[in-house]
Order: C-alpha cells, then structure tokens, then sequence
C-alpha cells in the first residue's frame, strides 16, 4: 500500500476512535505492531477557533510514524484552514472523516452526514486536497443506509479529487456499529479506481483479516475496536498472514507488563487521576480470558491512585509462578 512516502504491503492500521485513541494508546498499539495510526477524530470548527483540548487532539510522537491527522466538518472553509493548521505539525498524512455515524456528527453534515450530500462531500475534498501538500485520504461508509449505497461513484469521486486512499467501514451509517460488514463491495472498488483501498469493520481477529485480505483484494485493514479488546491483535494478525498459524494467548505476567507500561504513560500524559481514570476502558482487554480475574478487574476500577493499582497487580502476580520475581518486582515498582 503506498500512499505518499509511506509503502507498506498489507498494512495493518489502528482506527482513528474518539476517547480512545490517545498518545498512550497508539503508543502501545504502536510497539505491539500496528504500521499506521491516526489521532482520534479533530472538529475543524474547534481548531479554527484555537481550542485548546482540540489542539492537543493533533498532538503525536516521533516513533508514531506513519501518523495521519483525521479531521472532520461541513464546512469546505473551515476543513480547508483546519487541514493548514494539521499540515503545520509535519503529519505524514491528513485524512477526512466522511464516516463518523453518531448523530451530533452525522446530523450537522459531517462525517457520515456527508453521504447525503455527495457534491458538498466532492467540494471538501477537493478543498483540503488543494490546500496542503501533504497526502490526503479519506475515511467513509457503504452509504447513509441500504438503500443509498453509492460507494463505488464515491471511490471513483474521491480519487477525481486527488485524494490518495479510501478507507471504507463496510457497514452504513444506519448500522452504526451494529449488524455484519458486507465486505463484497471491495473488489469492485478495487477495479473501479487506482488509489489504495482500506477496509475497515469487523476486522477483530487474524482470521478475519486474512479473509479480507484473501477475498477482496484491499491493500489494508484498519482495525477498531478489536484493538480494544486486545491490544495484541496487529502482531497477531502479522504473524497469521506470515505463517497461517496463531500466536499463543500472551501470558498474565506478559498481560500485566504491557498493562502497567501503558498505564504509566497514561498517566505521564495525563496526570494522575485523569490517567487513571480513562484507562478504565482497557481493563477489560489486557486482563481478557483470564480465569477468576473479573473480581479483579472490578477492583481495578474503584482505583484512582497509581500505587493502589501497582498493589493489587502485584497481588495477583504473587497468585502465579514466575521465573524471575526480581524481574517481575523491577518492573511493577517502575
């Protein structure tokens, strides 16, 4: 898949996801093999107005890279000066959110808003495109529901526009999360233009995204909330479509090392409590599978202090056998 500089076969790429895909997240995600990742998605009308919380949206880290931008609007003026204000940040990549479904987004006429008005959608491509000189791509749904099913003009429209890729959620906007993907659009996509395909939705296992590589001939997959529920799943996925074989489930000790180092970062970029607190969403996904834990997990949620949490996890290590305790009480002190 190349999109500007960036030339990577099969990509594995992490969703941009509101609340969620923050620095410490995307950092983890990052060291356990995602290729490319993307702030959470950035209201054009709120950086042109230089809010603060929106700016901090845009931040990211040298070892991110590739990184995109995503940015979101209904207006071609708005999203044009946004798209100015990301460029400044040396991204490697804008994109534009033509797919966000929750209705304070998709009912102003934005993200999936735009889906109902695909001249309006043309122009704002167009605009960002012509406004940076940095790669832009573009991130949509099948259609607003089953009965508006357009991708395949979209594609071709967006490709007109000089975007360089299409990441395409095979639901609709009317599914929201809810219902199968129908990933047989992908291949008429894939004859229809030039520009990279990726395919996005559904994608939570390594099987899966083998199937979709295998039966629609995309150039990536963009996984969302499988990486939720395990964090583990992009080098799973890349040693699958390596070897056709799955990684063993990553070990409790393993689990809670790679816990506690996102959660430290976290909290470095948080503060303490904020840290904290926000972290709860991944309890769920680091400490999956594992027998008798869910009394733990509903502990670790009362938390709100680090060393209380450092505490119980050291409680629960001392439950299971390891071979270096020095190490493992090294680690959990950090």
């Amino acid at each position: 898949m190349k999109i500007g500089t960036i030339d990577i076969p099969q990509a594995i790429l992490l969703a941009p996801m509101e609340d969620v895909t923050d620095i410490s997240f995307r950092l983890m995600c990052k060291r356990l093999g995602a290729d490319i990742m993307y702030t959470e998605f950035v209201n054009s009308e709120g950086l042109i107005r230089q809010t603060e919380k929106t700016k901090q949206k845009m931040m990211f880290l040298p070892q991110e890279r590739p990184f995109g931008i995503q940015i979101y609007g209904g207006k071609e003026n708005s999203m044009a000066r946004a798209a100015c204000m990301a460029e400044e940040l040396h991204p490697d990549l804008i994109d534009i959110n033509c797919g966000c479904w929750v209705r304070n987004v998709a009912g102003h006429g934005a993200g999936a808003g735009l889906l109902r008005d695909l001249p309006k959608m043309q122009r704002i491509v167009r605009e960002v495109v012509k406004s940076v000189s940095l790669p832009v791509t573009v991130k949509t749904r099948l259609g607003w529901d089953t009965t508006s099913i357009q991708i395949i003009d979209v594609a071709r429209m967006i490709e007109d526009t000089g975007a360089q890729a299409l990441t395409v959620h095979c639901r609709t906007r009317a599914q929201g999360h809810k219902g199968d993907p129908d990933y047989s659009w992908i291949p008429s996509l894939k004859q229809a233009v030039c520009i990279p395909i990726i395919v996005n939705g559904g994608v939570d296992c390594p099987e899966m995204a083998k199937r979709v590589f295998d039966t629609t001939g995309c150039d990536g997959v963009m996984v969302a909330r499988g990486a939720i529920q395990n964090p583990w799943i992009f080098s799973e996925i890349k040693h699958y479509l390596v070897t056709g074989k799955l990684l063993p489930e990553p070990s409790l000790r393993h689990r809670i090392e790679i816990l506690l180092e996102h959660l430290n970062l976290s909290v470095r970029y948080k503060g303490e409590r904020s840290g904290v607190i926000e972290f709860r969403k991944h309890y769920s996904g680091y400490l999956r599978n594992q027998s008798g834990i869910s009394k733990v997990r509903a502990e670790l949620m009362q938390f709100t202090e680090l060393p209380s949490i450092i505490k119980k996890l050291r409680e629960v290590l001392d439950l299971y056998p390891v071979h270096d305790r020095a190490e493992r009480n090294e680690h959990l002190a950090a």
